[in-house]
C-alpha cells in the first residue's frame, strides 16, 4: 500500500507526472542512442555496394516523384514466406545509399528489393505502359507517358552533390562526368569505358526503353534492373561478430 500511495501523489499532480514521464523517456532515449556514438560502422559492410549511376539516380528521382514506394517496398523481412518468394532478406547496407530508403510495409504490389534481372528490358516497358497487359489482375496505373519524355540530365549532377552531401561517396571524378555518364549508359554505341571505369563493370549499358531518344523510361527501367543485384548471396557470409 505504501507504494500505491508514493504512485498516487504521481497521478494526481500533473506537473510531477510531466517531470517523471519527460526523466523516464530521456533516461530511455540515451541507453538506445548513445552507443551507436561509440560503433565504427552501424552498418554491415558488403563487398558490391556502389552509389547509383547518374541514370540510375534520375530513375530513382522518377520512381519516387511517381509515387511508387506507396505500393512497393523495398525491404524483404527475414520470413521463410518473404524469402522464398522475393529472395535473400534485405541488408542494411544495400540501403546505404538511399536518401530516402525505400523499406516501408505497404504492398499493394510485389516488393521490388530483388526485381532487377528478373524481367527483361522490353517487360519494364510493357508493364509501365499498360500493366495489365502482363500482369492481367494488377490494379496499377499506366506510366506509358515516361517513354515520351525526353531527359537530358541537366540536373543530375547538383541532384548527386546533395546527395554526396549526406554521406553518399561520390567523388569529384563523378560529379565532373555526371551528364556524360547517364547519356552514356543508355547507348550501348558510346564510349562508356569511363563509366564502368567510376561505377565497376556490373553497371548494365543498354538502350533500355528500344527508342533512339533518352527518356524517363530509361532512367526508370535502368533504376529497378539494378535493384538488388549488386550483392552477390552466392558468397555472401553474414559478420557474426555484430
Amino acid at each position: 500500500m505504501a507504494i500505491l500511495d508514493k504512485h498516487k501523489i504521481l497521478e494526481t499532480n500533473a506537473t510531477l507526472l510531466l517531470v517523471f514521464s519527460f526523466l523516464v523517456v530521456t533516461i530511455g532515449g540515451i541507453v538506445q542512442i548513445a552507443p551507436l556514438f561509440y560503433l565504427e560502422n552501424t552498418i554491415e559492410k558488403v563487398e558490391g555496394m556502389r552509389p547509383y549511376t547518374p541514370l540510375e539516380m534520375a530513375g530513382r528521382e522518377i520512381y519516387i516523384r511517381e509515387g511508387c514506394y506507396v505500393c512497393h517496398s523495398q525491404m524483404i523481412r527475414p520470413m521463410r514466406d518473404e524469402v522464398e518468394r522475393y529472395g535473400h532478406y534485405s541488408l542494411a547496407a544495400e540501403s546505404m545509399y538511399d536518401h530516402p530508403f525505400q523499406w516501408g510495409s505497404k504492398r499493394t504490389g510485389p516488393d521490388l528489393a530483388r526485381v532487377g534481372g528478373r524481367y527483361s528490358d522490353q517487360w519494364h516497358v510493357d508493364h509501365l505502359r499498360d500493366p495489365q497487359s502482363v500482369v492481367p489482375e494488377s490494379v496499377m496505373p499506366k506510366y506509358g507517358f515516361l517513354e515520351h519524355r525526353k531527359i537530358d540530365g541537366k540536373y543530375i549532377a547538383d541532384i548527386m552533390k546533395a546527395n554526396a552531401v549526406v554521406g553518399t561517396p561520390y567523388t569529384e571524378e563523378m560529379l565532373a562526368n555526371a551528364q556524360a555518364d547517364f547519356r552514356a549508359q543508355a547507348d550501348p554505341d558510346s564510349d562508356y569505358d569511363g563509366l564502368l571505369e567510376r561505377y565497376g563493370d556490373k553497371v548494365s549499358v543498354r538502350n533500355f526503353d528500344g527508342q533512339p531518344e533518352l527518356t524517363e523510361a530509361d532512367a526508370m527501367v535502368a533504376y529497378l534492373q539494378m535493384l538488388g543485384t549488386l550483392v552477390d548471396f552466392s558468397t555472401f557470409t553474414p559478420d557474426a561478430s555484430r
